[in-house]
Order: structure tokens, then sequence, then C-alpha cells
């Protein structure tokens, strides 16, 4: 394992990512296993931990190893995207949708003509359409997830690698001839949390049931759903407290909502967290909420997150989320149906301490076995990257070979 050397590029702590996360937990496991050298992202200093165990490369540094690029579908993979498009390598796909990537680069670089022409050849007449509109302003909620504009990027991929089997058989479509595999996204627990004096910081009543909402504020999250339903909660005297942690265009919409709906009493927005922080909120709650529609096709790290700490997660039933065991993520249509729905799994678990305190239980449990501690993920991951490394090689000597016989 260890004569493998891989080149990673993603963002680092101290952006406030998702990537950013996952990166800082699963590098120090990966350093132990093979050589790691990290591209470091342009305009920041790392704040990490384990900057000894790996070998830093500025960011418009060839890679030395087969490189792993992370992209997301925001202005922090920026960076990344441009690496992608000059030195290849093999792309970790985070969200499966890369429109607002695609928007944010052309935007960034006045280019809109190659955005014209990538959206155009991903998805035809309607993609250039869509592009001029985008250039001059004109845009719709749903264009991102019609138009995810995947090919504008991996089409610079030697491989592709996702972390559900959703995405898997989508880029495999999408794809042919581009080796995509599947690895777990190592998500890591956040033991050690105080959860019974947070609870107390804030005056939760012995039986009133936490829910928390965890991550990035935008419309697609569900908020709007949650709210509806706490507030028949409400009606119905449920003793339920909804805490959202999280920063985002939609913070300002939702503390309109929150007061319009007459919820001041019931909702706290904690805003973001750090990372001591969030182990106390975690140790805190009794069940996670992530009714997130429409999705951009990624793996959940806030579903993970919670399952880690052993809190079972109310999860729209569609695509990737019904990857997850039933057990532990629990159900409802997406859209707004959905807000009766989430109301009843509230009200049930919140009148039904016994079954909340099983669905516990099992959501660590279902952590463990998916291969998501980091220490877990660390070995998977490699043991791909090396088939994939293999695989490569052995087509590259052989299209060499062809060749010389032509």
């Amino acid at each position: 394992m260890r004569t493998l050397h891989l080149t990673w590029s993603s963002p680092l702590p101290p952006t406030r990512s998702g990537v950013a996360d996952y990166a800082d937990e699963l590098l120090p496991h990966l350093a132990e296993l093979v050589k790691i050298t990290v591209v470091a992202p342009p305009g920041s200093e790392p704040q990490v931990g384990w900057r000894e165990k790996v070998t830093w490369l500025p960011s418009h540094a060839p890679p030395p190893g087969l490189e792993l690029l992370h992209l997301g579908n925001n202005p922090y993979h920026l960076w990344v995207a441009a690496r992608l498009r000059q030195f290849g390598g093999v792309v970790v796909v985070h969200d499966a949708v890369l429109h607002h990537l695609l928007v944010e680069e052309a935007a960034s670089t006045g280019d809109w003509g190659r955005f014209a022409e990538e959206l155009s050849a991903a998805a035809g007449k309607a993609g250039k359409a869509l592009a001029w509109a985008r250039r001059w302003g004109f845009t719709g909620p749903l264009d991102p997830f019609l138009f995810p504009a995947r090919p504008a990027y991996l089409r610079f991929a030697r491989a592709v690698l996702v972390h559900n089997r959703n995405a898997e058989q989508v880029l495999r479509t999408e794809l042919p001839g581009v080796p995509v595999r599947t690895v777990p996204l190592a998500v890591a627990a956040f033991d050690g949390g105080d959860g019974a004096s947070f609870r107390k910081q804030l005056a939760l009543a012995e039986n009133e049931l936490l829910a928390v909402h965890l991550g990035f504020l935008t419309p697609a999250k569900g908020l709007d759903v949650i709210l509806r339903a706490l507030a028949m909660l409400r009606e119905l005297s449920v003793p339920v407290r909804l805490l959202v942690v999280g920063e985002g265009a939609e913070g300002e919409n939702l503390a309109a909502a929150v007061r319009a709906m007459g919820l001041d009493a019931h909702v706290v927005l904690f805003g973001y967290a750090r990372r001591a922080q969030l182990a106390h909120i975690l140790a805190a709650a009794d069940v996670g909420l992530v009714p997130r529609f429409p999705t951009a096709g990624e793996t959940s790290a806030a579903v993970l997150r919670f399952l880690a700490c052993g809190k079972p997660v109310v999860v729209c039933g569609y695509q990737q989320f019904l990857e997850f065991p039933p057990e532990v993520a629990l159900r409802i249509r997406p859209g707004g149906e959905g807000a009766v729905e989430l109301a009843r799994w509230l009200a049930y678990l919140a009148q039904n301490p016994e079954v909340l305190a099983e669905k516990k239980r099992q959501a660590r449990t279902c952590w463990e076995n998916g291969g998501h501690p980091p220490e877990i993920a660390a070995h998977t991951l490699v043991a791909a990257v090396a088939e994939l490394s293999a695989a490569l090689d052995e087509a590259s000597t052989g299209k060499l070979e062809k060749s010389r016989v032509v």
C-alpha cells in the first residue's frame, strides 16, 4: 500500500465546507496508509492538526502522483475545477449536480462563451438557451437539477469515485468507458459532548424532544416543511423544540418565517457551530432532520453525522436517501406533503421514548456497519484507488503497445 502516491485537492479548514470537514477527518488516516501530497488551497492557510504527516504542494503545481480532485457544487471548489481542467485525474464527486460550480466558474472568469458551449454539449439546444439566459440573470429554481452539467467537468476525469449507488448508476450511464466506483463517505463521530448540560442551557423540559437541522441553509433543505410540521405539533401540544445549526442565504428568511408563524418559543437559530459546540449539540439531540428536496445527488454528511452520534434521522424517501436503512432513516414524502408525515414521526418518537432509545442504538450500528468511520473508510478508499490506478496503467500500456503495432 505504501508504494501508492496520491495527490489530494479539496477545500480544507478553516473553510466552512462539508468537504473540508471530510478531508480533515479522513486525511490523517490516509497518511498512515500511503504517501500523500496535499495541494494547499489558494488564498488561505490550512488549519489542520496533521500538517506534518503529509507533503504540501502549491495550487498551481502539477501533481507528483495520481490526483484525487474533490468536486462540490459551490465556489470553494473553483480552484479544484481549474486543476482538473489542466491536469486531469480521479474525480471524487461530492455533488452529482455541478451546475452551480459551472456558473460560478463562468462568473469568476468572465468566460460565458465556454459556459454556453459546455452546457450545450451536455444538453443540446436547451442547454445553450439556458446558458445565455443565465448569462443575463434569468434563472429558475430547478435549472441546476434539470441541467446538472456533469460532463463539463467529468470529461477530464480518468476515473470517478462517488459515495452512493444511485450516483454510480447515473454516472456509468453518462460516462461510458470511464471507471466509476462507490466508496463509503467518511464521517467521524463527535464523542464526548455534554448533552445534559446543553439541554439544560436550552431549558428543555424532561420529556421535550430536541430535533436538530444541521447544514448550510438553502431553499432545498426543506426548512419550510420542518416549520409547517412544528406548527402542527404546537397545535397538538406535542413537546418538540427545533434547533437549526448552520448559516447561509436562507438565514434571514428562516428567522422571518419563524416570527410570522409564531414559533419563536419552539425554534432556536443557533448559526454556525464549531466542532466542540457541535459535539454538545449532537449529544443533546434526539432526532436529526434532513428533508432535502430536490437533491444534488450527494450522500448526506448530515445524515451520517447524526447516525454516527447515535441519533435517528428523518429524510425524504427518494433517490440516494433510500440507501439508508429505514429503521434509522425515517422516510417522508418529498415536498410539501411531507410536513404531515414529519409531524407524525416526531409525535410518535416524543410519545414513545422506548422506541426512540432503540432507534438511537440502531443508528450508531448503522454508521459502523456502513464503513463510514474515517479509519475504516480510509482503507476502502485506498483499495479502490489502487485498483483504479492499476487498471488505468494497464489501459495506458495497452494503448501504447497498440500504437506501436500500428
